[in-house]
């Protein structure tokens, strides 16, 4: 019923990447909060925090399957250890940027923009590792514990950043996040070497291609893409985050809105027990993404900001669900050479949705209001989720691996 921890006893190198990210993934929810509020001060528009989304998107569209291909055809520990120094040093651009008299909004967006670009190499990488270091039979359990790991950071991580912005300033918090990069570089660099396979292919089109048409052979993964892309794309509310934390109370409420769904997702994944004894693990992805939809049509009607953390709360625990089948069955289905490129197509899906839904938010936000956005967004969710049923027939039947084969 409970969290699994044993992955952590037994392998040294999961241990070490995962105590890394934890670090690093703190510091970058630091940002994750930092860099919209800082945008929403400068042009007071939640149209320009939702377009934060599109610059993001398009940069990622071309690295994350490009940085798929890398990792699966260099040492995925390097390329990490690339990833991570790049990304610290956007953190620090940020920094500089905070300090000026008047800080570029321009350079925001490059930034912005830079920092996608570079986790479309890094978040491959990372994922791709998985196989590597743990056992088959400690998928559901890693999952579990990433998703710990993940849920961790987005609780603490822009709770602080509320105190940080409205205690200290920008600048310290974008600082903050920049130093947290050194743990996560320091326990890269001690695991051991994690070169490609012998016969891997070079990186390049046809690497790509490859890692295409077999994502595209298997309606399992296609389910996982499209479930979640709709999901996120039509209810994604964080691009409203700032304006509404200004109805409500300012920057420490800012901290509070970013932090309430991963309150959620914590809850999910510490009594994540009984995701093993799921079979229909396709159909659960379903219905977890139909009742996100529903608890962000909930928060369009919340009156006042504890009514509204509650409903985030819930839309929370319904996505983690969600990512944490999706996330099995990424793993249990895809063989270690395609992992790489098979994640860079991951990262695509499951960040497109959240940067498009932003886009969506902010847009439909500076025409339609706050609350009005957030409730057409949950409900064109819901809708679009339900015909997904009769769409994708082999996902919502998809059972678990050992079935399957048996």
């Amino acid at each position: 019923m409970f969290l699994d921890l044993s992955p952590l006893r037994r392998h040294r190198d999961f241990r070490l990447v995962f105590l890394g990210q934890l670090v690093s993934g703190f510091g970058s929810f630091l940002t994750y909060v930092a860099l919209p509020v800082q945008i929403y001060d400068l042009t007071q528009s939640s149209w320009a925090v939702g377009m934060v989304g599109t610059v993001q998107l398009i940069p990622l569209a071309v690295t994350s399957l490009w940085g798929g291909a890398v990792a699966d055809a260099i040492d995925r520990r390097r390329l990490l250890l690339w990833s991570e120094a790049l990304l610290c040093a956007c953190s620090l651009a940020l920094l500089l940027n905070s300090t000026f008299a008047h800080p570029s909004v321009v350079l925001l967006f490059v930034v912005a923009g830079l920092m996608s670009a570079v986790n479309g190499f890094h978040r491959p990488a990372l994922e791709s590792l998985t196989q590597k270091l743990v056992s088959l039979e400690d998928l559901p359990a890693v999952s579990a514990l990433s998703s710990l790991r993940n849920t961790g950071a987005a609780i603490a991580g822009p709770a602080l950043a509320g105190v940080c912005i409205a205690s200290f300033g920008l600048s310290y918090t974008f600082g903050v996040d920049a130093i947290t990069f050194v743990g996560s570089l320091v326990a890269i660099w001690a695991i051991r070497a994690m070169p490609p396979a012998e016969n891997a292919p070079p990186a390049g089109l046809s690497s790509i291609a490859q890692g295409l048409r077999y994502a595209a052979s298997r309606p399992e993964l296609i389910g996982t893409y499209l479930v979640d892309l709709v999901a996120m794309t039509f209810a994604m509310p964080m691009a409203v985050f700032p304006a509404l934390a200004a109805h409500w109370g300012g920057s420490g409420a800012t901290g509070y809105l970013y932090s309430a769904m991963s309150v959620g997702g914590l809850a999910i994944t510490l009594t994540s027990g009984w995701t093993r004894n799921v079979r229909r693990r396709g159909a659960a992805v379903v219905i977890a993404a139909g009742l996100w939809g529903a608890s962000v049509i909930a928060l369009g009607y919340a009156s006042s900001l504890p009514a509204a953390l509650a409903c985030l709360a819930l839309a929370g625990a319904a996505d983690m669900v969600s990512g944490l089948f999706r996330m099995t069955i990424w793993n249990e289905t895809i063989p270690s050479e395609l992992r790489g490129r098979m994640a860079g197509i991951e990262q695509l899906s499951y960040m497109s949705g959240p940067l498009l839904g932003n886009a969506r938010a902010g847009f439909m936000a500076e025409r339609l209001g706050l609350f009005s956005s957030i409730r057409w967004g949950g409900l064109i969710c819901v809708v679009c989720v339900a015909f997904c049923i009769p769409l994708l027939p082999a996902f919502w039947r998809y059972r678990r691996v050992e079935e399957v084969i048996s």
